[in-house]
């Protein structure tokens, strides 16, 4: 046979050799992705580095891996941390298909070698690289996996959002304050600018929410009008995010999810959403420059909503859910006292007496049933009960401290606050001028009338030897209907200046 004819033939057969072998691969691939019998899926979105790893050392990964893992307990026993992530770096490489190398890595970064280090600003570092290596990583080449975005949402839920992180005001005012400052300005989050830019600075913002947050505007929106409203500089609106798009993903692919993923999932958004209404209102005060984190009370009515929907979700948790749910009831109608919205806490007592009618509201107190208290009286029991001392010097403190309070609330335009604040010492003058009353020991231990009390707390914080800024005297000024402060006298003793040489003073 002719030599040329023969290669021709040859290369023919190779080339139809690997057309049926392709074919016949991709048969085999769609089988064992139905029976569920693939334990490692082909890798999305990787660089041509990565894939040229994953592929060129085949079965050695794991081996190679393993080895790195060893090395890496070593390094962090050792305190070695950057050689640490470097070696995380190169497994992540060696097995990006392997879910638990990225979750492990991440946590590994965010809490373990985080509390290594004292100062606020190093351990935030090593928080973001996990937030990042979860975020920019691990769901680019796993955009489709349930436990990358519950751990994500699990890192702005628990290491942010918590406080048991020494750290955890650093890191919610860094990210309120830098990162979040980048998406939304310096003011408080505008969703609507941000799914409808119409300038070109806000278009850019739009794109750093996209780009290096990974975030969507329109979903945020879509969120924010579910379960919000929400303060998006804070961490629990991202757990709420990135909960939420793990369920997303799940409805795009019901086959790769299970059911108690999806109990997890939601369960993390119910939970976040009660710790936003414990501590979801960020309140930056510009003249103390204090930042505190508030009860966000505009959220009660849905995350009442969720506990609702979680008892019908979870019938078989029903029993500990109502435990939780009458917690909260409790704790929102606390919280609408304190900032002088009775109407609300009133609706919320009248709730608590229909659901829960038979659980003491006090400490298995039987005349503490919710059908023989009021709400004013549920609310202010615990400032009666310090009413009630004896020490009466302790309570014209405790009246003195609600008072400078309400002038710091009044300071953040918290005007709704500072009115309970004020309601607060009142009813704490009442209650114990009421019981010294009855013992006939009013003139002996009685308070100062408490227009008194309110006198010295404003020339404390007014008078001509306050040691409070001028600005913030011209604040509470203004909040308080007085009138604005009066120039300080010319002095009459200073030398007179003599010729226009006279030193400047």
């Amino acid at each position: 046979m002719n030599p040329v004819l023969k290669k021709s033939l040859l290369l023919l057969l190779t080339l139809l050799c690997l057309v049926g072998s392709g074919v016949t691969q991709r048969a085999l691939n769609a089988d064992r992705a139905r029976l569920g019998l693939t334990r490692m899926e082909v890798l999305e979105n990787a660089p041509p580095v990565l894939a040229f790893t994953t592929v060129a050392l085949g079965g050695f990964r794991g081996l190679i891996s393993n080895a790195l893992w060893i090395r890496m307990n070593k390094l962090q026993d050792e305190d070695k941390f950057f050689e640490m992530m470097q070696l995380g770096d190169w497994i992540t490489k060696l097995q990006p298909t392997f879910v638990q190398v990225w979750t492990v890595q991440a946590w590994n970064m965010a809490y373990n070698i985080s509390v290594k280090f004292q100062e606020a600003s190093d351990r935030w570092r090593w928080v973001k690289a996990g937030l990042e290596l979860l975020r920019d990583k691990g769901l680019s080449y796993h955009p489709n996996e349930m436990l990358l975005y519950r751990e994500l949402a699990w890192f702005f839920q628990h290491k942010m959002g918590a406080n048991l992180d020494d750290a955890n005001v650093y890191y919610k005012t860094h990210w309120a304050f830098e990162d979040m400052a980048r998406v939304f300005g310096p003011g408080k989050p505008n969703l609507d600018e941000l799914v409808n830019p119409q300038t070109d600075e806000a278009r850019a913002r739009v794109a750093t929410l996209k780009n290096v947050y990974k975030m969507d505007p329109q979903f945020m929106k879509e969120l924010d009008t579910e379960y919000g409203p929400l303060d998006w500089r804070l961490p629990e609106a991202h757990a709420i995010y990135w909960y939420a798009r793990g369920l997303q993903q799940a409805k795009a692919n019901p086959g790769k999810v299970k059911a108690e993923d999806l109990m997890t999932l939601r369960r993390g958004i119910y939970q976040s959403m009660l710790l936003s209404f414990q501590r979801g209102r960020l309140v930056a005060n510009p003249y103390l420059r204090e930042v505190d984190f508030r009860p966000n009370l505009a959220i009660i009515p849905k995350v009442d909503q969720a506990y609702e929907q979680s008892m019908k979700d979870e019938p078989a948790q029903r029993e500990h859910i109502q435990t939780a749910h009458r917690n909260f009831l409790l704790e929102a109608i606390a919280a609408s006292r304190a900032d002088n919205r009775n109407a609300e806490g009133t609706r919320l007592f009248e709730q608590l007496k229909r659901q829960y009618p038979n659980k003491p509201l006090f400490d298995n107190d039987t005349n503490t049933l919710p059908a023989k208290m009021t709400y004013e009286e549920y609310a202010l029991r615990p400032l009666q009960e310090v009413a009630e001392e004896t020490d009466r010097n302790k309570v014209i403190g405790l009246i003195q401290g609600f008072l400078k309070n309400a002038y710091l609330e009044l300071l953040q335009d918290e005007d709704d606050r500072a009115a309970g604040m004020q309601a607060f010492a009142k009813r704490i003058h009442e209650v114990y001028m009421s019981k010294i009353g009855r013992n006939n020991n009013e003139a002996r231990v009685g308070l100062p009338p408490l227009a008194d009390i309110e006198r010295t707390i404003r020339d404390e914080w007014l008078g001509p030897t306050s040691e409070v800024p001028a600005e913030i005297r011209a604040v509470l000024r203004t909040k308080l209907n007085l009138p604005a402060e009066a120039p300080p006298a010319a002095s009459t003793n200073a030398p007179a200046a003599t010729g226009t040489n006279a030193p400047a003073r």
